[in-house]
């Protein structure tokens, strides 16, 4: 299967929510903003197949390699942050 990167326009700064799924007994949604389907229409296409590689480093160490190595190529990384709300 053969992967194509989806590639913004502008910077998108978004805020979203976890859903949580009783299937899975775990918060394993993540619902997109409207924000990013206007940057990236492909996501309404209802036949298409995407999939989403995360990687979590425990380092800025780690995290500093990667970035070294993705600057030679034209992939963009979208970071995420997870919060616990009270």
């Amino acid at each position: 299967m053969d992967k194509r990167t989806l590639i913004p326009r502008t910077i998108i700064d978004v805020e979203g929510k976890l859903a949580y799924n009783e299937g899975f007994q775990a918060w394993n949604t993540i619902r997109l903003k409207k924000e990013l389907f206007n940057e990236f229409p492909e996501l309404k296409e209802k036949r298409s197949k995407f999939s989403y590689k995360m990687i979590y480093f425990r380092t800025y160490e780690e995290l500093e390699k990667v970035i070294k190595k993705l600057k030679k190529s034209e992939i963009m990384p979208v970071l995420m942050w997870l919060f616990k709300e009270d």
